[in-house]
């Protein structure tokens, strides 16, 4: 079987398995569902009302059944704080995320890929002392703590950036970056750190190899042993630990979304948590936790890429 269609399997089963445990975990929350739904004070028959609408009183197994056929044609439910789709809300809300992700990311590449190289390159100089004293830093300062120095320096004390708020960058590009550049930093930093970090130890691990010294010995320019040889094998390192700290990716942006008040995934979960909008919560849970999956599926194929050894062990 080859690599990218047994990598798919197996994304397949772990989407499943997802699903089983968002359906359930989402019903094992305290509080009973149809008493939540009905409102302040709700009397028997209105609860009784809201069960035989939603299909509570049906066996779990037929409760889940339905819940995976509906969420497979898109249909997520309906919020009971808003009575909006969950789905709309989620599409409304995933620009936000993605993009104070994906720029968090390109962040955390840039800054901590090129700081790596450099602490590799120029190991025991003060270069990498510097890099190395900037990057315990970023991995020990908290996400909340580094937003609020950020915001009180940067759009209170020198009102350069926005506090707070969000305005899409198709509006006015311009206004856009001033409310994400601070996010962004919070979000990326500690991933950059992280990054360097391992980016350096695989760096070192590969200028020491005996290819690179067969590269050297070949006349090759500096530039291009470090670029296309010593870096170029040291990615496949990058990549795992990439797709390792999407989880925290994604979990520092609930928390920064919060801190600067960004209407993205983070806000909506926790105002669903907050107002027990069980629909809401099971909805951005398994959108969130099947992106994951896909993200780290791209990131395994990515691998075979890099390294065409892995694509081949695979197939056996």
């Amino acid at each position: 079987m080859s690599y990218p269609i047994r990598r798919l399997g197996e994304s397949l089963i772990t989407l499943f398995l997802v699903s089983v445990v968002v359906f359930a975990g989402v019903r094992a929350l305290p509080g009973d569902t149809a008493t939540a739904l009905a409102g302040e004070e709700p009397t028997p028959e209105a609860i009784a009302q809201i069960r035989e609408s939603y299909g509570l009183d049906d066996n779990i197994v037929v409760q889940y059944v339905r819940y995976v056929r509906h969420a497979a044609t898109g249909d997520l439910g309906v919020s009971s704080r808003t009575g909006l789709p969950v789905l709309d809300s989620v599409l409304e809300a995933l620009p936000v995320t993605l993009e104070l992700s994906a720029l968090a990311l390109l962040l955390a590449v840039v800054v901590g890929v090129g700081a790596g190289v450099v602490a590799a390159v120029r190991r025991g100089r003060p270069e990498e002392w510097l890099v190395n004293a900037v990057a315990l830093l970023g991995l020990s300062v908290p996400a909340f703590w580094l937003g609020i120095v950020l915001v009180l320096a940067f759009a209170i004390a020198v009102p350069v950036f926005a506090a707070s708020g969000f305005v899409p960058f198709g509006v006015d590009p311009m206004e856009n970056l001033r409310h994400m550049v601070l996010p962004v930093i919070v979000l990326g930093s500690g991933l950059a750190a992280v990054v360097m970090r391992q980016t350096r130890a695989a760096m070192l691990g590969s200028l020491s190899a005996d290819y690179v010294r067969t590269a050297r010995a070949k006349g090759l320019s500096r530039r291009q042993v470090i670029m296309g040889h010593a870096l170029r094998n040291s990615l496949v390192t990058v990549v795992t630990v990439l797709g390792l700290q999407l989880g925290h990716l994604i979990s520092g942006a609930v928390v920064t979304e919060q801190i600067f008040v960004l209407p993205g995934f983070g806000k909506l979960t926790i105002d669903a948590v907050f107002s027990r909008d069980y629909a809401m919560v099971q909805g951005v849970v398994l959108f969130t936790s099947t992106a994951y999956i896909l993200v780290n599926l791209a990131v395994d194929l990515a691998y075979s890429v890099i390294d065409p050894r892995i694509r081949l062990g695979g197939a056996q």
